[in-house]
């Protein structure tokens, strides 16, 4: 959960990248880490195994200082995507404010997707945290391989769901990845608003969360 320090107006906040193994969960944040221009950005950090899959987080630490005085640090984190590092995956997802679940669209993945889904609402629960509640977006990613499934029948599959519509995202290509990161600031704005009165309290409203949190470097020019 979000930690707020009234004595030093300063906002801890954190987001979890959950999904199976392979679906381009450091790859998201290796883009964002590129990709995104705040005030302050710290240093992404990856500790990887021999086959080059993530054994334990990586973390990119980004933030903005309001107007008004707050300081907000939202910290970002990925989990392994291997079933022998659940016990790592429960711990990251600890206090976690709002999580991106990293799917992958190929065909032969929806399996591991919907295994890797099942484990984080039974993390959660044993967390005590409820995913109905928590801010999170369904990441489709791969959307560049040429057996990805169409977007129409994966956003008709998930119509029904609190996480419709899908985002949808390209990560090695850097598409989708900061339109994914903004779609769940902006389902974490009002949970937090409610309980840290950002917009009465600290002239935060919605629009400059999302804006100042997700600022993206101008695209060079042709």
């Amino acid at each position: 959960m979000a930690e707020y320090l009234d004595s030093e107006r300063k906002l801890n906040l954190k987001v979890v990248y959950y999904g199976p193994a392979l679906s381009g969960k450091t790859t998201n944040l290796m883009q964002l880490h590129t990709l995104l221009n705040p005030q302050r950005k710290g240093e992404l950090m990856v500790l990887e195994t021999r086959d080059d899959r993530t054994l334990f987080f990586d973390m990119l630490p980004i933030g903005l200082r309001s107007q008004e005085g707050l300081d907000l640090r939202l910290k970002l984190y990925t989990v392994p995507g291997q079933v022998q590092h659940d016990s790592t995956r429960k711990a990251v997802l600890s206090r976690a404010d709002g999580v991106i679940f990293v799917a992958d669209s190929q065909l032969s993945q929806q399996d591991n997707n919907a295994t890797a889904f099942d484990n984080l609402a039974d993390n959660l629960q044993k967390l005590g945290m409820d995913i109905e509640s928590l801010p999170l977006v369904v990441q489709f990613n791969k959307r560049d391989l040429p057996d990805a499934i169409d977007e129409a029948t994966l956003q008709a599959r998930w119509a029904q769901t609190p996480w419709s519509p899908l985002s949808l995202a390209s990560a090695l290509n850097g598409e989708g990845v900061v339109e994914s990161f903004r779609q769940l600031l902006r389902r974490l704005y009002p949970v937090l608003d409610r309980e840290y009165q950002l917009a009465g309290r600290h002239g935060i409203d919605a629009e400059a969360f999302v804006r100042q949190l997700s600022a993206a470097h101008e695209a060079p020019h042709a």
